[in-house]
């Protein structure tokens, strides 16, 4: 196979700016203060368990509209798949940059650690240990975290992707810093952001709020900012709004900002690649078999059918494996319905290769 190269183009990308910090340090304002800035255009707020929505758009000029969801992850990746579509036209048309602000990152995690929570629950070794111990304590099995960092993964390729202008927070603190084996080290503290353990790497700017100092730019990808890692301190700003970081820091130019070159490495054996730049799960694709893709029309019962479908069509363990996961934020009784007919079709399968 020949060489394959290109020259790059030395454009900057769309930003993905996570804001993060204590309590009431006006991480949620400055979101909204930017959607008061002539230089953006339409602006989209996701409020995951933060609440604060509604509240401050009472802050002079700010216009933002309020992405509604149903609180499941499934819903809330489909709304972002939407924003991004949005943001995606306007960018072609030559309209201001399209905005999508989450708040928070933090507990878009805390979703995922409870579907984890709720699936190991579920599983028939656990409800066994339940039965007699209903306080018993349950631990996940690795391949529950793997399904949850697989939908973390998918909803930050959407926002390391997007066409336009991304802000999200997530709460941090200094906590108890802990050893190889779990374990706190006597009176040692460490800072950390709340949320999945690559949130800060996967972000291009990276902002500290507190109460008792000025915010700080600690780490951004440019080659604008001057900042050197490893050399200079973490940058204190006095004035600090996100306007200023994304255009005069940044340097993000509208008319030639373009989506990070972001391509997901796959498995050798992998023969179809995934959509850009939503990628489909396969429950996604059941969905658009039965004609129901539209994300603000699909319920847990039009998922359930899809999932039917999928499963039904399924010709290797492998795609009943993957059809599996995407039924693990339904509720309990279609869990268990599609848990029965996943086994049969599994079932199925084995007789036919036999």
């Amino acid at each position: 196979m020949p060489l394959k190269t290109r020259k790059p183009t030395g454009k900057t990308p769309w930003p993905f700016i996570l804001i993060e910090g204590g309590e009431k340090t006006g991480k949620s304002w400055a979101m909204a203060e930017l959607t008061a800035s002539p230089r953006v255009g339409r602006a989209f707020w996701l409020d995951l368990s933060e609440g604060a929505a509604d509240e401050y758009a009472a802050i002079p000029g700010a216009d933002y509209e309020v992405i509604e969801h149903d609180g499941t992850f499934r819903d809330i990746y489909h709304q972002v798949a939407e924003a991004h579509a949005v943001a995606a036209r306007a960018s072609r048309d030559g309209e201001l940059p399209v905005c999508l602000l989450i708040d928070s990152m933090t507990a878009e995690w805390e979703l995922l650690k409870d579907m984890v929570s709720d699936r190991a629950r579920r599983s028939k070794y656990a409800r066994k240990l339940l039965q007699d111990d209903p306080d018993a304590e349950i631990k996940p099995a690795m391949n529950l975290w793997n399904d949850a960092a697989e939908r973390h993964g998918r909803m930050m390729r959407l926002l390391m992707t997007f066409p336009g202008i991304v802000v999200a927070t997530a709460r941090g603190k200094e906590v108890a810093a802990l050893d190889n084996q779990g374990k706190p080290i006597p009176n040692t503290k460490e800072y950390k952001v709340e949320g999945h353990k690559n949130l800060a790497f996967d972000a291009s700017a990276w902002v500290r709020l507190s109460r008792d100092t000025a915010p700080r730019v600690i780490g951004v990808r440019s080659v604008h900012a001057g900042i050197r890692p490893g050399v200079d301190k973490p940058v204190p700003a006095p004035s600090f709004t996100l306007e200023w970081l994304i255009f005069d820091v940044l340097k993000c130019d509208p008319a030639t900002a373009q989506p990070r070159n972001y391509v997901q490495l796959a498995a050798e054996q992998r023969k179809e690649p995934e959509p850009d730049p939503a990628p489909l799960s396969v429950a996604d694709r059941a969905r658009a078999a039965v004609g129901r893709m539209t994300a603000r029309t699909v319920t847990e019962e039009d998922c359930a059918e899809a999932l039917r479908v999928a499963i039904d069509a399924a010709t290797t363990k492998e795609t009943l494996q993957e059809i599996w996961k995407s039924a693990a934020d339904l509720p309990p009784a279609l869990c268990e319905e599609l848990r029965e007919r996943t086994k049969a079709r599994a079932a199925a399968l084995t007789e036919v290769a036999a």
